[in-house]
Protein backbone atom coordinates (compact mmCIF):
# COMPACT_ATOMS: atom_id res chain seq x y z
CA UNK A 1 0.00 0.00 0.00
CA UNK A 2 0.87 3.23 -0.66
CA UNK A 3 2.62 5.19 2.06
CA UNK A 4 4.24 8.27 2.94
CA UNK A 5 7.42 8.16 4.61
CA UNK A 6 7.44 11.68 6.02
CA UNK A 7 4.18 12.19 7.57
CA UNK A 8 2.05 9.62 9.38
CA UNK A 9 -0.37 9.14 11.51
CA UNK A 10 1.27 9.75 15.16
CA UNK A 11 0.26 6.21 16.19
CA UNK A 12 0.79 4.06 13.73
CA UNK A 13 4.69 5.93 13.02
CA UNK A 14 6.52 2.56 13.04
CA UNK A 15 5.87 -0.98 14.15
CA UNK A 16 4.63 -0.25 17.67
CA UNK A 17 1.75 1.74 16.12
CA UNK A 18 0.67 -0.66 13.64
CA UNK A 19 0.49 -3.59 16.53
CA UNK A 20 -1.42 -1.45 18.70
CA UNK A 21 -4.07 -0.48 16.13
CA UNK A 22 -4.22 -4.47 15.31
CA UNK A 23 -4.53 -5.54 19.29
CA UNK A 24 -7.53 -2.10 19.17
CA UNK A 25 -9.46 -4.06 16.29
CA UNK A 26 -8.94 -7.55 17.62
CA UNK A 27 -9.94 -7.10 20.62
CA UNK A 28 -12.86 -4.92 19.39
CA UNK A 29 -13.59 -8.14 17.25
CA UNK A 30 -13.35 -10.23 19.95
CA UNK A 31 -15.77 -8.26 22.74
CA UNK A 32 -18.38 -7.81 20.08
CA UNK A 33 -18.28 -11.63 19.29
CA UNK A 34 -18.66 -12.56 22.89
CA UNK A 35 -21.42 -10.08 23.38
CA UNK A 36 -23.10 -11.35 20.21
CA UNK A 37 -22.75 -15.43 21.93
CA UNK A 38 -24.30 -13.37 24.85
CA UNK A 39 -27.55 -12.44 23.18
CA UNK A 40 -26.40 -8.81 23.23
CA UNK A 41 -26.36 -7.89 20.42
CA UNK A 42 -26.46 -3.78 20.93
CA UNK A 43 -23.46 -4.64 23.28
CA UNK A 44 -21.63 -6.17 19.96
CA UNK A 45 -22.51 -3.71 17.50
CA UNK A 46 -21.71 -1.04 19.42
CA UNK A 47 -18.14 -2.49 19.93
CA UNK A 48 -17.52 -3.64 16.55
CA UNK A 49 -18.42 -0.46 15.26
CA UNK A 50 -16.61 1.48 17.77
CA UNK A 51 -13.51 -0.73 16.48
CA UNK A 52 -13.82 0.29 13.03
CA UNK A 53 -14.20 3.76 13.69
CA UNK A 54 -10.95 4.47 15.34
CA UNK A 55 -9.25 2.25 12.07
CA UNK A 56 -11.38 3.97 9.78
CA UNK A 57 -10.55 7.55 11.67
CA UNK A 58 -6.67 6.50 11.06
CA UNK A 59 -6.91 5.71 7.69
CA UNK A 60 -8.79 7.87 6.62
CA UNK A 61 -5.80 10.55 8.45
CA UNK A 62 -3.14 8.60 6.28
CA UNK A 63 -5.01 9.09 2.78
CA UNK A 64 -5.44 12.79 2.96
CA UNK A 65 -1.46 13.02 4.05
CA UNK A 66 -0.49 11.03 1.01
CA UNK A 67 -2.84 13.44 -1.15
CA UNK A 68 -0.52 16.07 0.24
CA UNK A 69 2.42 14.18 -0.93
CA UNK A 70 0.56 13.33 -4.14
CA UNK A 71 0.63 10.11 -3.46
CA UNK A 72 -2.42 7.52 -4.20
CA UNK A 73 -2.88 4.32 -3.41
CA UNK A 74 -6.07 1.68 -3.34
CA UNK A 75 -6.46 2.18 0.52
CA UNK A 76 -9.83 4.34 -0.54
CA UNK A 77 -11.50 1.27 -1.12
CA UNK A 78 -11.17 -0.36 2.17
CA UNK A 79 -11.75 3.35 3.80
CA UNK A 80 -15.55 3.41 1.15
CA UNK A 81 -16.15 -0.36 2.42
CA UNK A 82 -15.62 0.46 6.46
CA UNK A 83 -17.92 3.82 6.14
CA UNK A 84 -20.32 2.37 3.82
CA UNK A 85 -20.29 -0.46 6.30
CA UNK A 86 -20.75 1.72 9.32
CA UNK A 87 -23.29 3.90 7.77
CA UNK A 88 -25.22 0.61 6.88
CA UNK A 89 -25.20 -0.85 10.67
CA UNK A 90 -23.51 -3.64 8.74
CA UNK A 91 -21.03 -3.78 11.94
CA UNK A 92 -19.31 -7.23 11.83
CA UNK A 93 -18.57 -6.54 8.12
CA UNK A 94 -17.15 -3.26 8.64
CA UNK A 95 -14.99 -5.00 11.47
CA UNK A 96 -13.65 -7.38 9.25
CA UNK A 97 -12.56 -5.09 6.87
CA UNK A 98 -10.90 -3.29 9.45
CA UNK A 99 -9.15 -6.52 10.86
CA UNK A 100 -7.96 -7.45 7.51
CA UNK A 101 -6.00 -4.07 6.94
CA UNK A 102 -4.58 -3.49 10.45
CA UNK A 103 -3.69 -6.77 10.44
CA UNK A 104 -2.46 -6.58 6.30
CA UNK A 105 -0.39 -3.24 8.00
CA UNK A 106 1.38 -5.13 11.01
CA UNK A 107 2.52 -7.77 8.16
CA UNK A 108 3.79 -6.20 5.83
CA UNK A 109 5.79 -3.83 8.98
CA UNK A 110 6.65 -7.83 10.23
CA UNK A 111 8.05 -8.74 6.79
CA UNK A 112 9.98 -5.32 6.10
CA UNK A 113 11.60 -5.39 9.92
CA UNK A 114 13.43 -8.97 9.27
CA UNK A 115 14.37 -8.20 6.02
CA UNK A 116 16.06 -5.33 6.98
CA UNK A 117 17.68 -7.42 9.94
CA UNK A 118 18.91 -9.33 7.27
CA UNK A 119 20.90 -6.74 5.23
CA UNK A 120 21.41 -4.74 8.06
CA UNK A 121 23.25 -7.29 9.46
CA UNK A 122 25.12 -7.96 5.95
CA UNK A 123 25.93 -4.03 6.06
CA UNK A 124 27.47 -3.79 9.29
CA UNK A 125 30.17 -6.06 8.58
CA UNK A 126 31.71 -3.78 6.13
CA UNK A 127 35.30 -2.89 7.62
CA UNK A 128 35.74 0.26 8.71
CA UNK A 129 39.73 0.00 9.49
CA UNK A 130 42.44 -1.72 8.16
CA UNK A 131 46.32 -2.52 8.84
CA UNK A 132 48.38 -0.72 6.26
CA UNK A 133 52.44 -1.18 5.97
CA UNK A 134 54.42 2.11 5.70
CA UNK A 135 57.74 2.55 5.87
CA UNK A 136 58.12 -0.59 7.26
CA UNK A 137 55.75 -0.21 10.03
CA UNK A 138 52.14 -1.35 10.10
CA UNK A 139 49.49 1.16 11.03
CA UNK A 140 45.90 0.98 11.93
CA UNK A 141 44.45 3.17 9.19
CA UNK A 142 40.73 3.80 7.89
CA UNK A 143 39.21 1.84 4.91
CA UNK A 144 38.93 4.87 2.67
CA UNK A 145 42.80 5.79 2.81
CA UNK A 146 43.60 1.99 1.16
CA UNK A 147 44.89 2.53 -2.58
CA UNK A 148 46.23 0.05 -5.10
CA UNK A 149 48.91 -1.27 -4.62
CA UNK A 150 48.93 -0.83 -0.44
CA UNK A 151 50.39 -3.84 1.41
CA UNK A 152 47.82 -5.23 3.67
CA UNK A 153 47.53 -7.45 7.17
CA UNK A 154 44.58 -9.41 7.28
CA UNK A 155 44.31 -10.39 11.08
CA UNK A 156 42.43 -13.73 11.95
CA UNK A 157 38.63 -13.21 11.80
CA UNK A 158 38.71 -9.56 10.17
CA UNK A 159 37.10 -9.08 7.30
CA UNK A 160 38.95 -8.39 3.93
CA UNK A 161 38.33 -4.93 3.73
CA UNK A 162 40.15 -4.79 -0.31
CA UNK A 163 39.76 -6.52 -3.69
CA UNK A 164 43.68 -8.14 -4.24
CA UNK A 165 46.31 -10.84 -3.79
CA UNK A 166 47.76 -12.61 -1.36
CA UNK A 167 51.27 -11.80 -0.79
CA UNK A 168 53.08 -14.31 1.89
CA UNK A 169 51.21 -17.43 3.51
CA UNK A 170 47.84 -19.24 2.28
CA UNK A 171 44.48 -17.55 3.05
CA UNK A 172 41.42 -19.34 4.33
CA UNK A 173 38.37 -17.40 3.77
CA UNK A 174 35.06 -17.54 4.86
CA UNK A 175 33.21 -16.53 1.38
CA UNK A 176 29.33 -17.72 2.57
CA UNK A 177 28.51 -14.06 3.20
CA UNK A 178 29.15 -13.46 -0.76
CA UNK A 179 28.70 -17.02 -2.27
CA UNK A 180 27.13 -19.09 0.19
CA UNK A 181 29.54 -21.23 0.27
CA UNK A 182 29.59 -23.17 3.75
CA UNK A 183 33.39 -24.87 3.20
CA UNK A 184 36.25 -22.02 4.00
CA UNK A 185 38.27 -21.62 0.74
CA UNK A 186 42.00 -21.85 0.80
CA UNK A 187 44.02 -18.92 -1.44
CA UNK A 188 47.87 -19.02 -2.52
CA UNK A 189 50.40 -16.50 -3.01
CA UNK A 190 49.22 -14.73 -5.85
CA UNK A 191 45.96 -15.94 -6.38
CA UNK A 192 43.13 -13.14 -5.42
CA UNK A 193 41.39 -12.41 -2.60
CA UNK A 194 37.87 -10.45 -2.47
CA UNK A 195 36.42 -7.73 0.13
CA UNK A 196 33.84 -8.96 1.97
CA UNK A 197 35.03 -12.29 2.94
CA UNK A 198 36.17 -13.17 6.35
CA UNK A 199 39.62 -14.35 7.04
CA UNK A 200 38.74 -17.79 8.84
CA UNK A 201 42.44 -18.97 9.03
CA UNK A 202 45.47 -17.33 10.31
CA UNK A 203 47.28 -13.81 9.13
CA UNK A 204 47.83 -13.22 5.82
CA UNK A 205 49.82 -10.39 3.99
CA UNK A 206 47.31 -9.05 0.63
CA UNK A 207 48.17 -6.59 -2.19
CA UNK A 208 45.27 -4.18 -2.76
CA UNK A 209 44.51 -4.36 -6.48
CA UNK A 210 41.92 -0.82 -5.77
CA UNK A 211 40.52 1.17 -3.07
CA UNK A 212 37.41 0.14 -0.96
CA UNK A 213 34.96 1.97 -2.58
CA UNK A 214 36.00 0.01 -5.87
CA UNK A 215 36.04 -2.88 -3.96
CA UNK A 216 33.59 -5.83 -4.71
CA UNK A 217 31.95 -5.79 -1.67
CA UNK A 218 31.72 -1.53 -1.61
CA UNK A 219 29.58 -2.52 -5.15
CA UNK A 220 26.84 -4.76 -3.39
CA UNK A 221 26.79 -2.40 -0.57
CA UNK A 222 25.27 -0.16 -3.07
CA UNK A 223 23.23 -2.10 -4.44
CA UNK A 224 22.06 -3.16 -1.37
CA UNK A 225 21.06 0.21 -0.44
CA UNK A 226 19.54 1.11 -3.79
CA UNK A 227 17.26 -2.01 -3.29
CA UNK A 228 16.23 -1.12 -0.08
CA UNK A 229 15.10 2.70 -1.20
CA UNK A 230 13.58 1.35 -4.45
CA UNK A 231 9.83 0.07 -5.30
CA UNK A 232 9.71 -3.59 -6.81
CA UNK A 233 8.26 -2.92 -10.60
CA UNK A 234 4.85 -4.61 -9.69
CA UNK A 235 3.92 -2.14 -6.22
CA UNK A 236 4.63 0.45 -8.92
CA UNK A 237 2.24 -1.31 -11.37
CA UNK A 238 -0.31 -1.23 -8.53
CA UNK A 239 0.36 2.32 -7.96
CA UNK A 240 -0.14 3.36 -11.40
CA UNK A 241 -3.31 1.86 -12.29
CA UNK A 242 -4.99 2.85 -8.99
CA UNK A 243 -6.96 5.48 -10.04
CA UNK A 244 -8.63 3.44 -12.91
CA UNK A 245 -9.40 0.32 -10.54
CA UNK A 246 -11.03 2.60 -7.66
CA UNK A 247 -13.21 4.13 -10.68
CA UNK A 248 -14.18 1.07 -12.09
CA UNK A 249 -14.94 -0.27 -8.43
CA UNK A 250 -17.50 2.56 -8.12
CA UNK A 251 -19.05 2.21 -11.24
CA UNK A 252 -19.66 -1.62 -10.22
CA UNK A 253 -20.93 -0.65 -6.68
CA UNK A 254 -23.26 2.24 -8.15
CA UNK A 255 -24.42 -0.37 -11.45
CA UNK A 256 -25.11 -3.20 -8.31
CA UNK A 257 -27.17 -0.52 -6.18
CA UNK A 258 -29.30 0.85 -8.69
CA UNK A 259 -30.31 -2.43 -10.46
CA UNK A 260 -31.17 -4.10 -7.47
CA UNK A 261 -32.37 -0.74 -5.61
CA UNK A 262 -30.53 -1.89 -2.23
CA UNK A 263 -27.40 0.29 -1.10
CA UNK A 264 -26.06 -3.15 0.70
CA UNK A 265 -25.19 -4.17 -3.13
CA UNK A 266 -23.14 -1.51 -3.35
CA UNK A 267 -21.38 -2.65 -0.01
CA UNK A 268 -20.89 -5.56 -1.30
CA UNK A 269 -18.87 -4.95 -4.05
CA UNK A 270 -16.64 -2.72 -2.09
CA UNK A 271 -16.16 -5.33 0.61
CA UNK A 272 -15.23 -7.53 -2.39
CA UNK A 273 -12.39 -5.18 -4.38
CA UNK A 274 -11.03 -3.89 -1.08
CA UNK A 275 -7.75 -4.74 -1.99
CA UNK A 276 -5.25 -5.14 0.98
CA UNK A 277 -4.44 -8.91 0.15
CA UNK A 278 -3.45 -8.32 -3.15
CA UNK A 279 -1.66 -5.08 -2.76
CA UNK A 280 0.44 -6.22 0.15
CA UNK A 281 0.81 -9.80 -1.13
CA UNK A 282 3.63 -8.92 -4.22
CA UNK A 283 6.07 -6.22 -0.95
CA UNK A 284 5.38 -9.12 1.61
CA UNK A 285 6.16 -12.11 -1.00
CA UNK A 286 9.20 -9.67 -2.01
CA UNK A 287 10.23 -8.81 1.06
CA UNK A 288 10.49 -11.92 2.54
CA UNK A 289 12.04 -14.14 0.04
CA UNK A 290 14.99 -11.09 -0.24
CA UNK A 291 15.31 -11.43 3.84
CA UNK A 292 15.41 -15.56 3.36
CA UNK A 293 18.16 -15.15 0.66
CA UNK A 294 20.13 -12.71 2.79
CA UNK A 295 19.94 -14.95 5.65
CA UNK A 296 21.53 -17.93 3.10
CA UNK A 297 23.76 -15.47 1.96
CA UNK A 298 22.28 -15.04 -1.35
CA UNK A 299 21.84 -11.51 -2.80
CA UNK A 300 19.01 -10.57 -4.71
Amino acid sequence: MTKSRIFEPFWQGGELGKRLLLAVMALALLAGTVAWLADRPDLSASSWAAGTAVILEDLLTEIAINQLGKEFGLDLIAALSMGGALLLGEYLTGSIVALMYTGGQALEDFAQRRARRELTALLNRVPRTAARYADGQLQEVSVEELKPDDRILVRRGEVVPVDGNVMDGIAVLDEAALTGEALPVRRRSGEPVTSGTTNAGDAFEMLAANSASDSTYAAIVRLVEEARAAKAPMVRLADRYALGFLAITLLLAGGAWAVSGEAIRALAVLVIATPCPLILAVPVAIVSGVSRCAAKGVLV
